[in-house]
């Protein structure tokens, strides 16, 4: 075969090889459209302008100045807890608080400080929780619900289950994130509250993601039931719920708390 005429056919099946890959973009457009999704557009939220700003949409919890968002043990009475410059403090003497408000699934920001001049060992120092469901009490003293763990674990050690930013004797948590004594740490809680059928029985488990200090602690984890100090995590019909700060009576000292807001989910 001529050479010329073997370079022309070889010319011709490259360029058909060629035009052959090259995509038919106008086809592609069109069929990736069928899975574009363009309404209804998500609701705009204006974040804060720094970490102690509210997002637009939040419930302000507690805003330095008032607990008028909280009970005390005693509903009947203002909650007896110290404000003092815009930050909240533990009073063992009149016990937890609760939120007013009762809640499904939400968002939780919460600032919390160990005191600096800290005492104790283990569970004693500095001992406190987010009660992310408070369920009431069991015999007027052991706290129901799902607690998540506040305390001093910084250089201080405690059952893994139990220090600082596990959920209580169910979920270790991923990381020690925790800070010195005297400084103020951060929790950004989300919370996914368990369903339950007509008769009672369970729906869906509770689900819970929770970022310490920026560093992810709890990845949405599955919850086996309520927290208990004794005995086994179980579930039990409830609906919505109040969120707790406990005041554990066993704490070597007090916590702090500042700048507690929630977003409804």
């Amino acid at each position: 075969m001529n050479k010329n005429l073997i370079l022309l056919l070889s010319i011709f099946l490259i360029s058909s090889y060629l035009n052959a890959q090259q995509p038919n973009w106008d086809s592609l457009i069109k069929e990736a459209a069928k899975t574009e999704i363009y309404k209804p557009f998500p609701p705009i939220v204006t974040p804060g302008s720094s970490p102690q700003d509210a997002p637009s949409d939040a419930i302000i919890l507690f805003n330095g100045k008032n607990l008028d968002a909280w009970y005390g043990d005693d509903i009947t009475k203002a909650p007896g807890w110290d404000i003092t410059d815009g930050v909240v403090t533990v009073n063992k003497k009149t016990g937890g608080i609760m939120t007013k408000q009762k809640f499904m699934d939400y968002q939780l920001h919460i600032e919390w400080r160990i005191p600096a001049d800290i005492t104790g060992s283990g569970q004693d120092r500095g001992n406190s929780s987010v009660i992310l469901a408070y369920l009431g009490k069991i015999d007027g003293l052991f706290e129901k619900g799902y607690d998540l763990q506040i305390m001093d674990s910084y250089k201080n050690d405690t059952y893994v289950n139990g220090q600082n930013g596990a959920l209580y004797k169910q979920f270790i948590p991923l990381a020690n994130a925790c800070k010195k004594p005297g400084e103020w740490q951060t929790y950004d809680i989300i919370w996914k509250a368990p369903r339950f059928n007509n008769d009672s029985t369970l729906k869906s488990p509770a689900y819970l993601t929770v970022m310490q200090n920026g560093v992810l602690i709890q990845d949405h984890v599955e919850l086996k039931g309520q927290t208990f100090w004794t005995g086994n995590p179980i579930y039990k019909s409830h609906g919505a719920s109040p969120i707790r700060l406990q005041a554990h009576p066993h704490a070597s000292e007090t916590i702090s708390f500042r700048n507690i807001l929630i977003r409804l989910l």
